[in-house]
């Protein structure tokens, strides 16, 4: 049984609740953050506050917590629980309304702790497919709970046999997943959608990682040129690097993981399991 920390106390997981009267239950207003541990030790831990933060601030949700005071309850919470290596959930809740819609002066906050789960094996020895879906994020640069779309086009992508579903635009542009940031490669060219998107960490880490080998180029990126791809691929704190070998019903490639999916997924493999060390 894990440890959270609710609102200024460590709980039993099984203990923690919110009262009814939150707005992140009666309007779905909050935000969140999710990392992972590597080595035991949260992945970027600072970037991952500042965007909290900052999602807060974008949807007007007051922070009063700075980043050491966040930085002190993640590794407190950490501390309490005893897992090989751990995934981390914040939230900031909107706190109690005097009319059940306007914000009041004290959100809440949550850190939640678990042990990782690993994906299947198969997403990246052979590769998986992905769909896409004509939807925009509110407030992309936002990660609020206001999930209700990406749950959907989710479940359309588990009756499509996929994995993710990626956001295209009017102007058929395609921008991130639900949960995870794209890239697409063309004659060896590492491309990502740069604008209408949430800033992923793992996306800032691979396209350090990987400037010193490959060109990059940070664009727009059409449905059609992503379908024509050399390879693609997909990134997030839970997934990892993912190679994509299907888009819709489009095959990418020949249907096998490319050798820059293998390149990157395994710098990113290196600068994992030598994060935090001396």
């Amino acid at each position: 049984m894990g440890i959270y920390y609710v609102d200024g106390n460590f709980v039993a997981e099984d203990e923690a609740v919110l009262p009814v009267s939150d707005l992140a239950i009666l309007r779905g207003y909050a935000v969140f953050d999710f990392l992972r541990t590597y080595n035991g030790l949260p992945f970027h831990l600072e970037a991952h506050l500042k965007r909290l933060r900052n999602s807060a601030a974008l949807i007007g949700l007051a922070c009063p917590w700075s980043l050491e005071e966040l930085s002190d309850i993640v590794g407190k919470t950490l501390s309490k629980n005893d897992y090989h290596e751990s995934n981390i959930r914040l939230l900031i809740t909107g706190g109690d309304s005097e009319d059940s819609i306007s914000p009041g002066q004290k959100p809440r906050l949550l850190v939640m702790v678990r042990p990782v789960a690993p994906h299947p094996e198969i997403w990246y020895e052979q590769g998986a497919k992905i769909i896409t879906a004509r939807l925009n994020r509110y407030i992309p640069g936002a990660k609020s709970t206001d999930y209700i779309r990406a749950i959907v086009t989710l479940k359309d992508a588990e009756a499509a046999g996929a994995i993710e579903s990626v956001y295209v635009n009017k102007d058929d542009q395609v921008l991130e997943g639900t949960t995870s940031n794209l890239f697409a490669v063309r004659d060896n060219k590492v491309i990502t959608p740069s604008d209408d998107i949430l800033p992923g960490i793992t996306r800032d880490v691979l396209l350090e990682i990987l400037k010193p080998q490959f060109p990059l180029e940070l664009r727009p990126v059409s449905r059609e040129e992503l379908l024509s791809s050399d390879e693609v691929l997909i990134a997030s704190s839970t997934k990892e690097v993912v190679p994509i070998v299907q888009v819709d019903d489009q095959i990418i490639g020949d249907r096998r993981v490319g050798p820059v999916a293998r390149k990157v997924m395994e710098m990113f493999r290196d600068y994992t399991d030598n994060y935090g060390k001396p």
